[in-house]
């Protein structure tokens, strides 16, 4: 009998259950564990889900567990990310909640690209040297067990946002710079972080690559989660691997296909921006996978966007972003 598979990314915005939030979580959980019931998935690469802390216990994902329960996802295993002290970060954890067995995680940060040094130019007063330059986020890779010894990586991501990074004595205050250039720096800065976590994405996926060849496995890897990029932005086109960019058909068998594809353009979005619809969130996949890839849908009927004067967090107890599901079905 045919195996389902559908694997889902949706960023959950600051998931979290701070006393005094607005909106609650419980009027997020209304909102939003329906929206859990629409997608059916198999699998989900979850990004901003908080932690929360209960007295005597490492922090966890207790927000996230809530909206997860009394749904089809309650049983399901979760992997997500940690800290040092081998609990979950404060904010912003990754996390894959899957049907299917988790046979090994990883958490990546630094591993393969190691951190880049850059004097800040702009900097008041002047940075004497260089530093080091580090991603916020790890990485995180998980191997899931789909029976008949078959498995599948997910590599859940969610790359540094567009917002610039801070540059000593440049801000006036977290909204305001006090020049156009240093504006224009700490943007470059974050540009420079999320090309350096799309570039240790795609040095994971070629090891992950290397590593089914030598074994003579089928090389069933996605990559999803929420890229910050467009598609045809460098973040995106360095975990993808087109043979139009390496100019090597000898690496046919490494790029990944995005399933967004499938969409009609007009459709093609995961996040409003002052009206306008931009694809955020993808689901990469290795040519192995695509021979059974059935279609992708993107959950943005009722989109809020966010972004207009006058429009805040405490109006839209949904996300921001848009699930979106790609549908396989194996033999």
């Amino acid at each position: 009998m045919p195996t389902s598979l559908r694997i889902v990314t949706f960023n959950l915005e600051n998931l979290d259950d701070k006393p005094g939030q607005s909106p609650s979580l419980a009027d997020r959980i209304a909102v939003m564990r329906p929206q859990l019931q629409r997608l059916r998935a198999d699998v989900l690469c979850f990004q901003e889900v908080n932690g929360q802390e209960q007295a005597g216990q490492p922090r966890q994902v207790l927000a996230l567990q809530q909206i997860l329960q009394n749904t089809p996802y309650a049983g399901y295993h979760l992997a997500h990310t940690l800290t040092t002290n081998n609990e979950a970060y404060d904010e912003r954890n990754l996390v894959v909640a899957s049907r299917f067995p988790v046979i090994a995680k990883q958490q990546i940060r630094h591993v393969y690209a190691l951190e880049p040094r850059y004097r800040k130019m702009t900097a008041l007063p002047a940075e004497a040297e260089a530093k080091e330059v580090t991603w916020e986020r790890p990485i995180l890779y998980v191997t899931l067990d789909l029976g008949g010894n078959r498995k599948i990586h997910v590599v859940n991501v969610h790359l540094k946002s567009k917002v610039p990074s801070s540059v000593s004595g440049q801000q006036i205050n977290q909204y305001k710079w006090r020049s156009v250039a240093g504006w224009a720096e700490g943007y470059f800065i974050s540009s420079m972080k999320r090309v350096g976590q799309a570039l240790e994405t795609r040095m994971l996926i070629d090891q992950i690559f290397d590593t089914a060849f030598a074994a003579n496995e089928e090389a069933f890897i996605v990559a999803a989660g929420d890229f910050n990029a467009d598609i045809d932005d460098v973040p995106v086109h360095a975990i993808r691997g087109q043979v139009e960019d390496t100019g090597n058909p000898a690496l046919l068998q490494r790029v990944l296909a995005p399933c967004e594809l499938s969409v009609p353009a007009s459709s093609r979005y995961s996040f409003l921006h002052l009206g306008k619809g931009v694809m955020l969130d993808h689901i990469l996949v290795s040519r192995p996978l695509l021979a059974f890839y059935r279609g992708t849908e993107i959950h943005n009927e009722i989109l809020p966007d966010e972004s207009g004067a006058f429009r805040t967090d405490v109006d839209f107890p949904e996300s921001d972003h848009a699930p979106v599901v790609a549908e396989f079905e194996l033999p």
